[in-house]
């Protein structure tokens, strides 16, 4: 059964793990944060799972409930929300290439392949590699940092420029970067990678402007496997009615890229092997209303849900006030 780790947040605003181990759950005593307990792994050498096992078990906690009661947050975050990155890889599903290739094909002619179709097919032939060979790089970009995180159950809001607010249902896995720089894995959290597609089909070099929007995570961080076939749903919900309803496929079986692929092109990067931040990374989806003509409204609700993910991610949608930002010069 899926061990998975939870954050609380009591009502007068401690702090606390959840530590659920199939159908059970329990608080840990000792420990506030993942991030804490993660450090603790690292410090002893061993498997952040061991770790949760090893912690002291508080009472027993109904998650279900807790996330209704709007008690759980984001399964990693970081004091310094500054010190939390976001980023992401694209076209990395098979079948992925379909619903981008429709938004960037008016520019391309003839026969000539889009650039996404050039990148999904170079994927596809290189994307898993053999152990200790590197494969070919994937689509990457900045989504932000800790301010954009969206704990499960809150509204995303989309900036008052924006020209859309679409669902991206995805796996994001979670890391801390150790004190000599090893970026550790400590699992993995069902995601919405919130995005603004309509800036996107526009010009696919508007792309780094549409990922800059909010996202979020579920509430549970999946810490004892990597998920192999993974199977869900993503929905809207409108006034109450479900919209639009469609299955997604992630996991290593599904995509083109390996995820040790996708965490070798990331982590090449010196700056992304800081001590101490914590790197949530995005690995793509082949699913999107977007694709179906679908125009998102304020009031929306998404809605993801997978196996062996016990509790479904849902967010509303908003939108910001305009904000007049004039550069002073000093």
């Amino acid at each position: 059964m899926a061990l998975r780790l939870l954050q609380h947040r009591a009502e007068n605003g401690a702090r606390s793990v959840i530590f659920a181990d199939g159908g059970e759950a329990h608080f840990l005593t000792g420990v506030a944060t993942t991030r804490e307990l993660a450090e603790s792994a690292i410090a002893q050498g061993i498997s952040l799972a061991a770790a949760a096992r090893a912690a002291t078990k508080g009472i027993a906690v109904d998650i279900a409930a807790e996330l209704a009661a709007g008690n759980l947050l984001a399964p990693i975050d970081h004091a310094d929300p500054a010190h939390l990155l976001m980023t992401g890889t694209g076209l990395t599903h098979l079948g992925s290439a379909e619903g981008r290739n429709k938004m960037h094909a008016a520019a391309a002619a003839g026969e000539k392949l889009t650039d996404s179709m050039r990148m999904f097919l170079e994927g596809l032939e290189g994307g898993k590699p053999a152990a200790g060979a590197v494969g070919q790089q994937p689509e990457w970009f900045y989504k932000g940092n800790g301010f954009g995180l969206v704990a499960p159950g809150e509204a995303f809001t989309m900036p008052a420029f924006a020209q859309d607010g679409g669902e991206e249902p995805e796996l994001a896995g979670i890391y801390l970067i150790g004190t000599d720089g090893t970026p550790f894995r400590l699992g993995f959290a069902l995601a919405n990678e919130f995005s603004d597609h309509i800036t996107e089909r526009h010009n696919y070099l508007w792309l780094a402007h549409s990922k800059l929007r909010q996202a979020s995570l579920g509430a549970e961080l999946l810490i004892d496997e990597t998920p192999e076939d993974v199977r869900g749903t993503s929905l809207i919900r409108r006034d109450g009615a479900v919209i639009w309803e469609k299955p997604f496929l992630s996991g290593e079986a599904n995509m083109s890229h390996s995820i040790a692929n996708l965490e070798h092109h990331h982590f090449k990067y010196e700056l992304f092997r800081n001590p101490g931040d914590i790197h949530v990374h995005f690995f793509g989806t082949a699913t999107l209303s977007f694709s179906d003509d679908i125009a998102t409204q304020e009031g929306d609700v998404f809605e993801i849900a997978a196996a062996p993910f016990t509790l479904p991610l849902a967010n509303g949608l908003s939108r910001a006030d305009a904000v007049n930002v004039a550069v002073k010069a000093l």
